[in-house]
């Protein structure tokens, strides 16, 4: 087998989560490029067929199933296998990319509620449910089902939150006066990806003799038109001195769900332009 050949992912059926997102369909692409026919996922339908939509007018020649999937629901993801069984199609690449990303705004007059000291029970309950909780339950169904036939790929997507502590001065304000007024990176986000990084490992231990390879994927931030003053602060952090372009993990993807990582497993990729090494 060439080099390029083990790249190729034709014959092989890709599943991506939360797959309407910004890099939810980058990875989509990443895999249908290689010639996966990728099942597109969000938590409702209309979301997941808009993904595809515009997934094919970049690539016409996709072969791309819109699927929906409640990741934090048992039911949901059975239900999602059972009806790709019914359709004769078996996953054998998971991509588990659901996720809540917080957006840090504002809020003066009363303590911010993204601060550790008033952050609300439930919101720390439905993140955790969806990018935690749902890894697992997707790994467990669809893992599960790769094991059985001892074969598969799994692809946690993490962040360099995962492997470093957010540097809340980037989030600063500086026309709040009032340090509790302060908006803060929840603590859900970093904890979730930490916890990814551990599953990761948990999995690929577990299932080292069923022939299903774990890994994670740890990117940096990318390039979204974010306020010009936070991009300014961030990428002083950054000793490439930028964030990442939006298309820029699409090879690292490839690489992690293909033969071409054949020996590496229970292992994650950072990808930060070098953030978590200062």
């Amino acid at each position: 087998m060439t080099s390029s050949s083990r790249y190729d992912l034709t014959g092989r059926t890709a599943l991506v989560t939360g797959a309407g997102g910004l890099l939810g369909k980058q990875h989509v692409a990443a895999l249908a490029e290689s010639g996966a026919r990728v099942v597109v996922t969000d938590v409702g339908l209309a979301q997941a067929e808009t993904a595809v939509a515009a997934l094919e007018q970049a690539s016409p020649s996709a072969d791309l199933i819109a699927l929906e999937i409640n990741v934090t629901s048992l039911d949901s993801v059975r239900a999602a296998n059972e009806q790709l069984a019914g359709r004769g199609i078996a996953v054998d690449i998971l991509v588990n990319n659901a996720a809540i990303d917080p957006k840090v705004t504002s809020s003066p007059g009363v303590m911010h509620s993204s601060r550790f000291e008033a952050f609300p029970v439930p919101q720390w309950q439905t993140e955790i449910a969806v990018g935690l909780t749902g890894a697992m339950l997707c790994a467990q169904v669809f893992g599960g089902e790769m094991a059985k036939r001892g074969r598969g790929v799994i692809l946690n997507i993490a962040s360099d939150l995962g492997v470093i502590a957010p540097d809340q001065r980037l989030y600063r304000q500086p026309q709040v006066t009032r340090e509790e007024e302060q908006p803060v990176k929840p603590v859900t986000y970093s904890v979730i990806k930490h916890g990814l990084i551990g599953l990761t490992k948990y999995l690929a231990t577990y299932w080292a003799d069923h022939g299903v390879r774990v890994n994670a994927i740890s990117p940096g931030g990318v390039f979204n038109n974010q306020d010009p003053a936070f991009v300014e602060r961030l990428t002083r952090l950054i000793p490439m001195g930028r964030m990442a372009d939006v298309d820029e993990y699409r090879a690292a993807v490839q690489f992690l769900c293909s033969d071409a990582s054949s020996y590496m497993t229970g292992q994650n990729l950072v990808m930060d332009g070098g953030r978590s090494v200062w």
